[in-house]
């Protein structure tokens, strides 16, 4: 923790809009005028829209994310956890890495924790569950979806092999038809590579609660997506949901029973619940109120963004509020960054207003669906090469945006690689068996020529 006479500006989370924010507010303040104060538990902000090409190996891990102090150089970066705060003292409790807790005091507060999985009370879900909010996550998805073809090639146990090739996902948005599909295009390459194991083999299935998929894109793309996912044999059952998976059974509302070892839950987002320790006003979903210029309601030196905020969306009328997605965040921080130095500095605030672009996304390897300005629709190759433009022009930092299209380049003239590193997830087990007492033999039963030795 360091000490500082200047004004702080704390930022809570180092996400869309803590990273953004405060890349804006080091650009606009002038030399000393305040020292920038990002919190957050990991060290670097993930680049989300990535997280589905990451479980589909077309992104490297390392390269979906920007580590917050080489891009913040010039602020402080607190690798931890902001618990609550105190506005009457204007101090922020905070839970580090190591080490016990401790109160750092602030002039300007930004609160950008952004969202977790939103999940409903389904038996079984907790214990198998696989969500996709962070690298980890989709890293983990990927080595476990491989090591489900190797499981599979291993047994002629039917059932076993059966329960290995089948994968759900829960959720027909963005996140969870973009995993499906990255997901079901790397199995199938993979699958060119066993001997017993194919394509025709893998049961894929989504579930969506409402009665289409993408609603981003609208009515007409989305139904075109459906089409184009069951063509590579999807399933996909909309207006149905979960009731259960104990034991990796999934028991789905239309009666359809299955066992599945990947069950993937991108069924919607919440704000993060920390947020209701800070002492603000909460919308009835639990997001921080804010008003069109991203200051808390009834507070002039807080101000709150992205996905843990509730903010009036001025482009599409009254009573209306802004999604929680990147387009959104990323917008919201840069006028967010203004705001707080203005607001330091004593001048008026600027309302945000923002009217969507559109919708883009990736449907695997060369495949894709779009819609621009709510006009210009875009499928097939075409999506696909936008996607790829626009997400690689908007991830942060040019070290990552080289890296980024340096992966895709390459990709374009290698095989798309395989291979699943399972044992990623207990990597201490190997030198733990060797490294621990030697494991007594079993005791085997005496030869019959022993027997009759011992009898004379």
């Amino acid at each position: 923790m360091s000490t500082t006479e200047r004004p702080r500006i704390l930022i809570v989370g180092g996400g869309y809009v803590g990273l953004y924010a405060a890349m804006r507010i080091l650009k606009k303040m002038r030399f000393g005028e305040a020292t920038v104060t990002v919190v957050d538990p990991r060290s670097y902000m993930t680049y989300l829209p990535f997280l589905p090409e990451a479980a589909g190996g077309n992104v490297a891990p390392r390269n979906l994310v920007a580590p917050l102090r080489s891009a913040l150089k010039k602020a402080e970066v607190l690798t931890g956890q902001v618990t609550e705060v105190d506005h009457a003292r204007k101090v922020a409790t905070i839970a580090p890495l190591a080490g016990d807790t401790y109160e750092l005091p602030f002039d300007y507060l930004v609160v950008a924790t952004g969202s977790v999985s939103r999940t409903f009370p389904i038996p079984g879900l907790a214990e198998h569950g696989i969500g996709m909010k962070t690298v980890e996550e989709a890293i983990s998805l990927r080595n476990h979806v491989l090591a489900q073809l190797d499981k599979a090639e291993s047994t002629t146990d039917e059932a076993i092999r059966r329960k290995a090739l089948t994968f759900v996902v829960i959720g027909g948005g963005f996140a969870g038809v973009e995993t499906i599909a990255e997901v079901e295009d790397m199995a199938r390459d993979a699958a060119k590579l066993y001997k017993t194991v194919s394509r025709d083999d893998m049961r894929f299935v989504m579930v969506e609660a409402a009665n289409r998929i993408l609603p981003e894109v609208g009515p007409d793309l989305g139904l075109w997506t459906k089409g184009k996912l069951e063509e590579r044999n999807i399933e996909v059952f909309i207006e149905t949901s979960m009731d259960s998976c104990v034991d990796q059974h999934v028991v789905l509302k239309n009666g359809e029973e299955m066992d599945a070892a990947t069950i993937v839950w991108t069924a919607g987002v919440k704000p993060n619940p920390v947020v209701a320790n800070f002492g603000l006003p909460l919308g009835p979903r639990g997001h921080v109120d804010t008003a069109p210029t991203l200051q808390v309601q009834g507070f002039d030196y807080v101000w709150a963004a992205g996905d843990n905020a509730q903010v009036p969306d001025l482009a599409s009328g009254e009573g209306a509020w802004c999604p929680p997605n990147a387009q959104h965040a990323v917008r919201q921080a840069a006028v967010l960054g203004d705001n707080v130095v203005s607001g330091m500095r004593g001048f008026p605030q600027k309302e945000y207003k923002h009217k969507n672009l559109g919708a883009v996304a990736g449907l695997g390897l060369h495949k894709g669906v779009a819609i621009l300005f709510g006009k210009v629709k875009l499928k097939g190759r075409p999506a696909w090469w936008f996607h790829r433009l626009y997400h690689g022009a908007m991830v942060p930092t040019m070290n990552r945006k080289i890296r980024v299209f340096t992966d895709w380049t390459l990709a374009m003239f290698l095989k798309r690689e395989t291979v699943g590193l399972a044992q990623m997830e207990k990597p201490f087990d190997a030198f733990q068996e060797a490294a621990g007492p030697a494991r007594p033999k079993p005791a085997t039963a005496p030869a019959e020529s022993d027997k009759a030795l011992a009898g004379k």
